[in-house]
């Protein structure tokens, strides 16, 4: 089993991130998404908050699509991976203490 942790930026294409992770050969994918002023993104009912959850699920659906992996997961925080174990992590722009 390889468990992969993607750091994504919400408002981005994700097409270069999908060919990164799926030269990882994950089985397991978990994203993280990461970016303040995109913190409240899954609850923003405004037009901005349901076009970055459909980029979202756009881009989780071609991760599956594209790699074979299983997405298990979402994450707004690092703090909600506290204890998590990852073989890989791609994307970001600073080490994940976890």
């Amino acid at each position: 089993m390889s468990d992969l942790l993607a750091i994504v930026d919400p408002t981005s294409s994700g097409e270069a991130l999908v060919e990164e992770i799926a030269r990882r050969h994950p089985d397991r994918v978990t994203i993280l998404v990461e970016e303040a002023e995109a913190s409240d993104w899954a609850t923003d009912e405004s037009q901005r908050g349901a076009a970055l959850r459909d980029h979202m699920a756009a881009l989780l659906a071609a991760i599956e699509q594209r790699t074979g992996a299983i997405v298990v997961g979402l994450a707004g925080s690092r703090e909600q991976l506290t204890g998590w174990r990852f073989d890989r992590i791609i994307g970001g722009r600073a080490p994940l203490p976890v």
